[in-house]
Order: structure tokens, then sequence, then C-alpha cells
């Protein structure tokens, strides 16, 4: 499915260059106010929030967006969660129901939130979750991974995207191949 079937509101072209920056300590301090406010706002309705994506990761050097994993009863029930989030500086994004019922809410600097920020939102249980997570440790585990993983992100940067899920699409390639590997080494990584 094409990005634009799947965005909430317009799709609009990316109009900056895609920025990597070296790893930056603070990510998981800040990654923590961000899981924090989480609880204070949904309470039990959070099943489960990590931090994952390159900021998740010691010395992996990243666009400066904190990236988070987040559970809750049913994904698909947006009125349980969107308009809580919504009140501290999320917007929805991005809605995936053929895709684990996937959804992106995103909180923008730009647009006066406190960070910017990436949520994912799954169905608890989602396995997507735990394939997440166990790229996110074999990065941390593997330090040759981790840098070459970065490598090819800094190659990507430099080109030119129409929108910024375009970049992120085209980590895919490298990510599978890391992926492999882990399995390959007796890790459980969900399909």
């Amino acid at each position: 499915m094409a990005f634009e079937d799947v965005v909430v509101g317009e799709a609009r072209p990316y109009a900056d260059k895609v920025v990597i920056e070296e790893y930056d300590p603070s990510w998981p301090d800040r990654y923590r106010a961000l899981a924090d406010q989480l609880h204070a706002v949904l309470g039990d309705t959070l099943r489960l929030v990590a931090h994952k994506g390159s900021t998740s990761v010691p010395g992996l050097a990243a666009k400066p967006i904190i990236d988070l994993v987040a559970a809750v009863t049913d994904s698909a029930a947006e009125p349980s969660y969107v308009p809580a989030l919504e009140a501290v500086g999320y917007r929805l994004r991005v809605r995936e129901p053929d895709w684990y019922q996937h959804r992106m809410l995103r909180k923008r600097i730009v647009d006066g939130a406190d960070e910017n920020a990436h949520l994912h939102v799954y169905t608890e249980g989602c396995p997507e979750i735990a394939k997440n997570l166990a790229f996110r440790d074999w990065l941390r585990a593997h330090p040759e991974d981790r840098d070459r993983y970065a490598e090819v992100k800094r190659e990507l940067a430099k080109r030119e995207w129409r929108y910024v899920q375009d970049y992120a699409e085209a980590k895919t390639e490298i990510i599978e191949d890391i992926i492999a590997k882990a399995r390959a080494a007796g890790v459980e990584v969900p399909a």
C-alpha cells in the first residue's frame, strides 16, 4: 500500500533533507520523559511502551526524533487513546488497518510540541513489537552491525526524498539483512 493511502491528512512532500546526527546521550532521558507522559495520560490503556529505533541504540547516528513503540488493548479503537495523546501534542499521522492495525502519531517542535517524537501503536501482543525490539537489542549488542547500519543511513541521507517514508523504506534491505543475521545466530525474531 502506498504512503498516500495510509497517511492521515495531506501527504506533503518532505521539504527538508534527512539529517543524521551523531548519537546524543540525552536521547534515553528524552525517551523516559515521553514514556512517563504516556503512562500519565493513558494509564491502564497503555500496556507497554519501549524506546525503539536508532535513538535507542547507544553509539548509533540517527535522525533526532525519539521513536517509541506502544501497545494498547486494541489499536483500532482510536477513541480509547488518540484523544488523550492529542491533548499532549501528538497528531495521528498514519493509519494502517491492513498491517497489524498500526497507528503512528507524531509530535513536532515546529508544531508547538515539547519534543520531536514518533509513536508507533499496536495491539498488545503484536509480533511487530517483538521484531522492533529484537532489532534494537541486536544493534545494541553488535557494534559492527550498528556501524554498518549507520553507514547505510548516512548514504541514504545524501539523497533527495519525496517523503521521509521513502527514506525509511529504503532502509528495508539492510534491516532485513541484519534481522536474518540475528535469526541465523538463534535470536527469536517474529516474521
